[in-house]
């Protein structure tokens, strides 16, 4: 009975492991996709156009991000007080803006790739995948994405700059002047006319 024990013991742990591995493997993956459709778009910028290239990258941000965490984070506690309708509506203004934001930036290809240098636990149950962009002539730019599992699913939920500095901590230090004059209804129409700016051709 003790050897049966032991036997189903092991072999919980070697699954569990291997579920580990499984999971952070598909977070990784995560950060190659994207970078992939980031590269496909960015061959075909000039025909594409910004609006474009928002509708072919559109459908990959959405499913690579946790944006509606990230609009929570960035809205600070404004959000616990907000109607779900408010979250909604903030969730679609930060999603759009997000996914115009990158159609703007990856405006063209001169010889551009990707490249993961690797990959780390981070704090509160997130994972790290350390990357880089390669431009010829140019010194490499570090990103690192930060990933975390959210029923049963990665996504980003934050990207640190070349300089360690959080995106999200930008953002939400951005907005926090925005939420204090006109609330939540006030960033959902900053950030849709932001969006709006960056899509106009």
């Amino acid at each position: 009975m003790t050897r049966l024990i032991i036997a189903t013991t092991v072999l919980i742990v070697l699954f569990l492991a291997s579920s580990v591995h499984a999971g952070v493997a598909d977070a990784a993956a995560i950060v190659t996709r994207l970078h992939d459709n980031l590269l496909s778009v960015m061959k075909e910028a000039d025909a594409l156009a910004v609006k474009g290239r928002y509708q072919r990258l559109s459908p990959e941000i959405e499913r690579s991000f946790h944006l509606r965490l990230m609009a929570r984070v960035t809205s600070g506690t404004t959000w616990k007080k907000a109607a779900t309708a408010q979250k909604d509506s903030l969730t679609r203004a930060f999603t759009r803006l997000s996914v115009a934001t990158y159609a703007s930036r990856f405006d063209g290809y001169s010889g551009q790739r990707f490249e993961t240098t690797g990959e780390r636990p981070g704090p509160r149950a997130t994972h790290l995948v350390d990357t880089r962009i390669l431009s010829p002539g140019e010194q490499p730019v570090p990103l690192t994405y930060v990933l975390k599992q959210i029923d049963g699913r990665w996504g980003i939920v934050d990207v640190l700059l070349d300089t360690g500095i959080s995106e999200l901590a930008v953002r939400r230090s951005e907005y926090r002047s925005v939420l204090k004059k006109g609330g939540v209804d006030g960033l959902i129409t900053v950030l849709n006319a932001k969006a709006d700016e960056l899509l106009s051709p």
